[in-house]
């Protein structure tokens, strides 16, 4: 992966006087659904979590730069832990647009700001993401590769549900936990 280490930032929180934020508040509808992929070695979740906020730069992939371009302050963000762990362990925000990458020699790269909010009770590996009908069609699954994935809102919610149970399940057609048997948790 050719994502840099995110830097972490201090700027100023969102506030109730932000015109984009209200906005979303008032139309959550609006409001889009993403998945980052990070390498632990490069930014764990644990760091992400004490630094609060972080620039996501350093992306260098065309399709990753363009989904970068879609995120607005106050989208959802599901951070996902590629490497061996493969799973997705925490939520976090869009709190800046994107804007030029400072890490960037040439023109045209972005970067956004995002906070943690919160880890999930579980990791949601990879394995049940796959194992998830709903989450079949997932770019995840699809294009592994990709650092910056748009999820609907369906898809995010799907998986924050997964990582709010305690112990994993088997799926329904429909993609909900059952909890009747255990799924591998391997890769």
């Amino acid at each position: 992966m050719n994502v840099q280490r995110p830097r972490a930032t201090q700027s100023a929180p969102l506030t109730r006087a932000s015109g984009a934020w209200e906005q979303r508040l008032a139309n959550p509808m609006s409001a889009r659904h993403w998945l980052v992929k990070q390498e632990p070695e490069s930014y764990p979740w644990d760091a992400f979590v004490r630094d609060g906020r972080t620039a996501w730069e350093g992306v260098r992939n065309y399709q990753a730069r363009n989904n970068l371009k879609g995120m607005k302050p106050g989208d959802s963000v599901l951070f996902y832990s590629s490497g061996d762990a493969k799973s997705v362990i925490g939520i976090a925000s869009v709190t800046r647009a994107a804007y030029p990458d400072p890490t960037a020699e040439e023109p045209g790269w972005v970067a956004v700001e995002l906070e943690a909010l919160r880890g999930l009770k579980r990791p949601v590996t990879l394995a049940l993401i796959r194992a998830a009908p709903a989450l079949a069609n997932i770019l995840l699954v699809r294009n592994s590769r990709l650092s910056v994935i748009p999820l609907t809102r369906e898809e995010f919610a799907q998986i924050v549900r997964m990582g709010s149970r305690r112990e994993p399940g088997t799926f329904s057609s429909r993609g909900t936990a059952t909890g009747s048997s255990r799924i591998s948790r391997s890769g």
